[in-house]
C-alpha cells in the first residue's frame, strides 16, 4: 500500500500577511479582554462561595449547639451519646466545608456546655481518685501502695482480678496467696491457712485465686522456728498488725473503709463516663453507686446519721452530671431499712429541687412514725434527723407528721408541735387555723386561685400541676366536677394544652390518677350535655389539623383520649378529618 502524497500548503505572500495582520490582532485583544473578564469574574464567584460555605459552617455550628441544649433537658438516658454524634456529625460537616472552601479549619469549633462539663468532670474525677489513692495510702491499708498508684494511671486495672481479688482480701481480713510468694517465698505459706480450697464446694482452685488467712498462733510458730524467714519477720509482722488495724473498730479502720468506698466511687463513675456507649445506667447508678454511699455514711443499720459523712456523701454526687441518675441512685439507697432508709430521705430533702414532694415527704413521714400497734416516736428521737434537712423542707415534714394517719389526730398534732419547738419552726398555729376553714370554703379558694390561673393564661405544665395537686389533696366526684368546670371557662386552646400536660409529672413519670381524671373529662366532653364545649373544642382542633396534620399537641390530644377510650377517640378523629383505621 502506497503512502498518500502530501501536497504543500501554499506560501502565503506578503501582501495576504499584511492584509490579515490587522483582523489577527484585533481577535487576540479580544480573547484577552475575555479572558481578564472571566477571571475577575471566577474571583467573584469564588468569593460568594467562600461566604456561602463560611455561613452554612457557623449556621450548623449554632444549630447543633442549640440541638444538644434541647437535646439534654430530655429525661433519657443516653444524653451524652444523642450529645457525641451531634458534635461528631458538626464536625464532619465543618470539615467538608473547609476543604470546599480553604482546606482547612481557621478555628475550633464551640463545644456544648454539657460536653464542657463533662469533661471537667472527668478531670476532677481525675483529681479526686489521685488524692484518695494518697490518703489511702497514708493511712496505711494493707493493700499493696503500688497496686493503688497504678490505679491513677490506669483506672480501668481496679476491675482487674488481682485488684478485684485485694480489694475483696481487704474487706475479708485476707491476703492473696500470690502476694505472700512474691514477697515472702513460699517458706512462709506454714504461717497461712488457706481459706479458698474446700474439698466439697471448691476442691481444686487456681492458685492465683486462692485467699490466705494469719494462724491464730502466729506469734507461738514464729517462736518456735528462729530460722523461719529470718530477714522477712518484720514485713510479715508489719502486715499482720496491718490487717489487723484495718479490721478493728476504730477511727483508723473506719477512715481506710471511707477512702476505699470513695475510690470505688470515682473508679465507677469514671469508668461509666467513658463507656456510656455500653455501660448500662440502671446497673452503675441503682446497683454499684447506692451501696458504696450507703457504706460511706452508715456504719451500721441503727447507727445515727452524721452531717459530716452526709456532706461527704453530696461531694460525691456533685460529681453525676444527669439529674435523673442522681435521683436514681439515691433512691436506691436504704433498701434494707434503718438508718439507711433515713439517708435516702434525707438526700433528698436536702436537694436544691424536690420534683416529687408530694410523694417524698409522706413516705418520709411513714418512715419516721411506726404504724400501731407500735408506740409513736419521741419527739427527741425525730429531731436529729430532721435537722439535717433543710429549714423549709422541715416545715413541710412536721406539717406532715400533724396530719398523719399513723396516729391519733391530738397526738399527732401533739408531736408536730413538740418537734416544732424543738427545732425553733413558726406558722404551725396559722396552718391549723386554716386547715379549721369548712371545706367548701376551703374548695372554693383553691379553685378560684385555679380559675385565675388560667385567666392569666399560665403555662399549662404549672395549671396542670396546680390542678393535680389539689385533687391529690382532695380526691372525690365534687373535685373532679369541680375541675371539669374549670376547664371548660377556659379558652378551648387552652384547654386542650392542659388535658395534655395533666397526666405527667414533672419527673416524666405518669400520675396514678391520671387515667380515672382523663375518662372523667373525656366521658364529660362527648356528652350531650356539654355540646357547646365539644363544639369549640372540635373547632380549635380542626384549625390545628389544617395548620399542620402532624401537630404535636393535636397528636398527643389524640392519643390521650384513645388511651382512655377507644370509641371517643375514633369519633373525634372523624370529625377532624383525620385518618381513622378500621
Amino acid at each position: 500500500m502506497t503512502q498518500p502524497e502530501m501536497v504543500p500548503a501554499p506560501i502565503a505572500s506578503m501582501d495576504e500577511i499584511q492584509q490579515g495582520w490587522h483582523d489577527l490582532k484585533a481577535r487576540v485583544e479580544q480573547f484577552e479582554a475575555e479572558r481578564n473578564a472571566l477571571e475577575k469574574e471566577n474571583k467573584a464567584l469564588r468569593f460568594l462561595l467562600e461566604k456561602v460555605i463560611e455561613h452554612r459552617q457557623k449556621s450548623h455550628g449554632e444549630l447543633v449547639l442549640l440541638l444538644t441544649s434541647l437535646v439534654s433537658r430530655l429525661p433519657i438516658n443516653d444524653v451524652g451519646l444523642l450529645v457525641s454524634k451531634l458534635v461528631e456529625h458538626n464536625t464532619h460537616v465543618s470539615e467538608i466545608c473547609a476543604a470546599l472552601a480553604k482546606g482547612k479549619m481557621d478555628s475550633e469549633l464551640p463545644q456544648p456546655l454539657i460536653l464542657k462539663a463533662l469533661d471537667q468532670v472527668k478531670r476532677d474525677l481525675a483529681a479526686a481518685l489521685k488524692t484518695t489513692v494518697e490518703e489511702l495510702i497514708q493511712l496505711e491499708s494493707p493493700i499493696e501502695p503500688e497496686m493503688l498508684r497504678s490505679l491513677v494511671g490506669q483506672p480501668d486495672l481496679f476491675f482487674s482480678p488481682a485488684v478485684v481479688r485485694a480489694h475483696r482480701c481487704f474487706v475479708k481480713g485476707q491476703v492473696p496467696r500470690e502476694r505472700i510468694i512474691r514477697d515472702f517465698g513460699e517458706e512462709a505459706l506454714v504461717l497461712f491457712s488457706d481459706v479458698t480450697t474446700n474439698p466439697k464446694r471448691n476442691p481444686r482452685p487456681k492458685a492465683e485465686e486462692i485467699a490466705l488467712v494469719f494462724k491464730a498462733d502466729f506469734d507461738a510458730i514464729l517462736a518456735s522456728n528462729p530460722g523461719l524467714l529470718p530477714s522477712k519477720r518484720d514485713g510479715l509482722i508489719a502486715l499482720l498488725r496491718g490487717i489487723q488495724r484495718s479490721k478493728a473498730a476504730t477511727e483508723q479502720a473506719r477512715a481506710q473503709r471511707n477512702s476505699l468506698n470513695k475510690l470505688s466511687f470515682f473508679i465507677e463513675l469514671l469508668h461509666y463516663y467513658h463507656h456510656q456507649n455500653t455501660e448500662s445506667p440502671e446497673l452503675v447508678f441503682a446497683q454499684r453507686l447506692p451501696t458504696l454511699l450507703e457504706q460511706l455514711v452508715v456504719p451500721g443499720p441503727n447507727d445515727s446519721l452524721d452531717e459530716k459523712l452526709i456532706l461527704a456523701a453530696e461531694g460525691l454526687l456533685a460529681f453525676v452530671l444527669n439529674q435523673d441518675y442522681r435521683i436514681m441512685l439515691v433512691n436506691n439507697i436504704g433498701k434494707g431499712g434503718g438508718s439507711a432508709k433515713t439517708l435516702k430521705y434525707v438526700l433528698r430533702l436536702r436537694a436544691d429541687k424536690v420534683p416529687d414532694q408530694n410523694d417524698i415527704v409522706p413516705e418520709f413521714v411513714r418512715h419516721l412514725v411506726p404504724s400501731p400497734p407500735q408506740k409513736p416516736p419521741a419527739p427527741q428521737t425525730l429531731v436529729p434527723c430532721l435537722r439535717l434537712i433543710k429549714p423549709e423542707m422541715q416545715q413541710v415534714v412536721v406539717r406532715a407528721i400533724m396530719t398523719s394517719d399513723r396516729i391519733g389526730k391530738a397526738d399527732a398534732e401533739a408531736l408536730g408541735r413538740a418537734i416544732g419547738k424543738e427545732l425553733g419552726l413558726t406558722g404551725l398555729e396559722a396552718m391549723k387555723a386554716a386547715e379549721s376553714l369548712p371545706p367548701e370554703m376551703e374548695r372554693q379558694i383553691a379553685w378560684e386561685h385555679i380559675k385565675e390561673l388560667m385567666t392569666k393564661r399560665s403555662d399549662p405544665a404549672v395549671m396542670a400541676t396546680a390542678i393535680r395537686d389539689r385533687l391529690h389533696a382532695a380526691y372525690n366526684a365534687d373535685e373532679l366536677k369541680q375541675s371539669w368546670i374549670a376547664l371548660t371557662e377556659a379558652d378551648p386552646i387552652l384547654l386542650i394544652r392542659v388535658f395534655c400536660q395533666l397526666p405527667y409529672l414533672p419527673d416524666g413519670r405518669t400520675d396514678p390518677i391520671a387515667r380515672a381524671l382523663m375518662e372523667s373529662y373525656v366521658s364529660r366532653l362527648t356528652h350531650e350535655k356539654y355540646a357547646a364545649t365539644y363544639h369549640k373544642v372540635m373547632n380549635s382542633l380542626k384549625n390545628m389539623f389544617k395548620a399542620n396534620p402532624n401537630s404535636p399537641t393535636l397528636s398527643n390530644f389524640v392519643e390521650l383520649v384513645r388511651w382512655v377510650d377507644a370509641q371517643a377517640a375514633n369519633k373525634l378523629g372523624a370529625d377532624i378529618g383525620m385518618h381513622v383505621a378500621a
